[in-house]
């Protein structure tokens, strides 16, 4: 599986260590990409850039800004790849024409989206978490 890292250097939470031990750890698991965001929309543009790529996934470490940046990137793509026909885009590991899925690793003060998905609001924890879901081939639909 191939997947785009975005870090957010600048949330909250986020800091060097933090995201260099998530890079060793999501690293070891699938064939990673990783790019900081360096302005405001920026999520945006790399997460509708790896859908254009052919990323499998998308993984967002930051706080609800970040993610809901990747959100619409991936739901306006560039290029002229578009997504599953109806928006229910394709999750991980989807055909070529599928958005990719979604990975989120909680990196803000709030975090209120991964809470809703029952994430571990600490940015290792969640990563653990994520990568058993990886492991054990589970997604889930969010709509």
């Amino acid at each position: 599986m191939r997947a785009m890292l975005l870090v957010n250097p600048k949330a909250t939470t986020t800091n060097a260590r933090t995201r260099d031990v998530l890079i060793r750890a999501l690293g070891a698991a699938v064939d990673l990409s990783v790019e900081e965001t360096g302005y405001r929309g920026h999520a945006a543009t790399l997460a509708a850039t790896a859908h254009a790529k052919g990323f499998d996934a998308v993984a967002v470490l930051g706080g609800d800004g970040t993610i809901n940046e990747a959100v619409n990137g991936l739901l306006n793509p560039i290029n002229g790849r578009v997504g599953g026909g109806n928006g229910g885009g394709g999750g991980l590991g989807g055909g070529a024409d599928e958005r990719p899925g979604l990975i989120v690793i909680p990196g803000g003060s709030a975090n209120v989206f991964a809470r809703a998905l029952g994430l571990p609001n600490d940015p290792v924890q969640a990563t653990g978490a994520v990568l058993e879901a990886l492991r054990e081939g589970r997604r889930r639909v969010v709509g």
